[in-house]
């Protein structure tokens, strides 16, 4: 018997992508799909509840986004105070780049109260987990949004997408996240803006051998 021998493809060479399509991929830019066109029956109320919520723009805007100057903002940013609050200051281009909770929510149409507070109580948000009929186990420090009911469910996927702070993962959210999630959900007093410049800042603390001395690109979006 004679043996076949399979023939080996030529190795394909991968094609070179510019640094705007790479940062454009869903995985480094992701939007939500709020299905404006109302073809998913099961999703209607809670995509039509999104788009005429306060974060629609953070979650829909698309734009292009450019791997080097993400790069250069995050490589070059530090926090300041200026008339007595902070800001995050980078530099783009010989530009500066500056960021504060009133400048995000210029930009992402949030219509915050900058008088609101940017968390929300772990038993207020352990109560509503309770009333949500949450399955998951609701004292960790992450929620994963299989233990939700649909639209919650939806909710949250959107959340974890588009404001989440951590580098990989789209099942899991820490508590902070699920505590914007109550405050949407609750309609409660609640800083959007601060929530996310408070992340950005922690960014910037970060330390230690896993950050290597480079910054999670985080929001490219928004930046």
């Amino acid at each position: 018997m004679t043996l076949k021998v399979q023939k080996r493809k030529p190795a394909t060479k991968k094609t070179d992508k510019t640094e705007e399509q790479i940062m454009s991929e869903p995985r480094h830019n992701m939007i939500a799909y709020l299905d404006t066109e109302g073809k998913l029956d099961e999703y209607k109320e809670i995509t039509q509840w999104l788009r005429e919520s306060q974060i629609n723009i953070a979650v829909t805007f698309s734009t292009p986004v450019y791997k080097s100057l993400i790069k250069a903002f995050w490589e070059t940013a530090k926090i300041i105070e200026v008339d007595g609050k902070e800001l995050i200051q980078g530099h783009v281009s010989q530009l500066n780049v500056d960021v504060s909770p009133e400048i995000l929510n210029s930009v992402l149409e949030l219509q915050d109260d900058a008088t609101a507070p940017y968390s929300v109580p772990i038993r207020c948000t352990r109560g509503c987990l309770l009333r949500m009929k949450c399955t998951g186990d609701i004292f960790a420090g992450q929620i994963n949004k299989a233990g939700f009911p649909l639209r919650y469910k939806f909710l949250l996927n959107v959340l974890i997408q588009c404001l989440r702070k951590s580098r990989a993962g789209y099942d899991m959210a820490g508590n902070d996240l699920v505590g914007l999630m109550v405050a949407l959900v609750l309609n409660k007093h609640f800083s959007i803006s601060k929530f996310i410049f408070a992340n950005m800042k922690e960014n910037l603390r970060r330390t230690g051998s896993r950050t290597s001395g480079n910054k999670f690109w985080m929001y490219p979006r928004f930046m």
